[in-house]
């Protein structure tokens, strides 16, 4: 799937390209799966134009489950055949994962346990990185209580989880319609929107160690309830480094991603699958994450 220009998902396109050549140290992998994060589409609008290149014809995606078909020379840690899944994001917007064949570096990879199959582990990376890299940065410790917004998107709901594990107290913000999701794990639910101050309030009534904010325009109600001395993060609004916060960018990390997988394969992990699309469909899915209809990630399926 490509697009020759910024824009719409109307400039979406299918067509054959060559085979992605395959240096030292990169792996050409035979993509089963990918799945849509809403930075696809914002790229493909222009959105990071002031911060990389593109080179058109781009293939969109950067989340990847598939095979190992071929090892550059130089990478004795895969074999054709290998699992393997990655966060595929490059310096420069081109040869995505949105495509059957991509070439990645080797470092951004990392094996499938036997145990996961190919749509969770091509949910995963995007927002499972994101999510342990946010929560890292809040150093979370048995005792603190923890408010997340949008915690049952796709971040948030892993997020969430990872915080669950540090032992924290989770309040999460949530639609009534994903308030049940939340609290099988263990989150207690709040209602985004006007009165969240006074809501959290209710559950913490000294307000909260710390803040993961994967929703945007939510600043001020984070500073409202954040204890003296108190951690935030956010992945959609860089003024909070201004506030001292702490504004979270994922980068490919092959260790941190095998991690997740392993919990994934124990069982620690959920990976919240919406619905899957075939390659063909790429601008439906854009159209359905653009639309906020998703109520868990999007997966392509690129073998159908």
């Amino acid at each position: 799937m490509t697009y020759d220009r910024y824009g719409d998902p109307d400039v979406l396109q299918l067509r054959d390209l060559p085979t992605p050549k395959v240096g030292p140290g990169q792996i050409l992998v035979r993509v089963s799966r990918a799945s849509v994060n809403p930075v696809d589409w914002k790229v493909m609008a222009g959105g990071l134009d002031a911060m990389m290149d593109a080179h058109f014809p781009v293939v969109p995606g950067w989340d990847v489950a598939g095979a190992v078909e071929q090892a550059g020379p130089d990478t004795p840690e895969f074999t054709p055949g290998d699992r393997v899944a990655a966060y595929g994001r490059k310096m420069v917007v081109s040869g995505g994962t949105f495509a059957e064949y991509v070439t990645l570096p080797a470092e951004f990879a990392t094996t499938i346990p036997d145990g996961v199959g190919d749509d969770a582990a091509a949910a995963l990376p995007l927002t499972g990185l994101t999510a342990k890299r946010s929560i890292e940065a809040l150093d979370l410790t048995a005792g603190h209580t923890v408010l997340i917004h949008a915690a049952a998107g796709g971040v948030g709901y892993l997020a969430a989880q990872l915080a669950l594990r540090q032992g924290a107290t989770v309040i999460g913000t949530a639609s009534e319609a994903s308030a049940g999701k939340l609290r099988d794990l263990g989150v207690a639910p709040v209602a985004y929107g006007a009165g969240l101050a006074e809501r959290v309030r209710e559950i913490a009534p000294d307000g909260v160690d710390a803040v993961a904010d994967y929703a945007g325009d939510v600043l001020e109600t984070t500073l409202a309830l954040l204890k003296d001395g108190g951690r935030h993060v956010s992945i959609t609004d860089p003024s909070v480094a201004e506030r001292g916060g702490r504004w979270i960018w994922v980068r490919p990390d092959a260790a941190g991603l095998a991690e997740l997988l392993r919990l994934v394969d124990a069982g620690e992990l959920r990976v919240d699958i919406d619905r899957t699309f075939g390659l063909g469909e790429v601008a439906e899915a854009f159209r359905v994450s653009q639309a906020g209809e998703a109520k868990g990630k999007l997966v392509i399926d690129v073998t159908r």
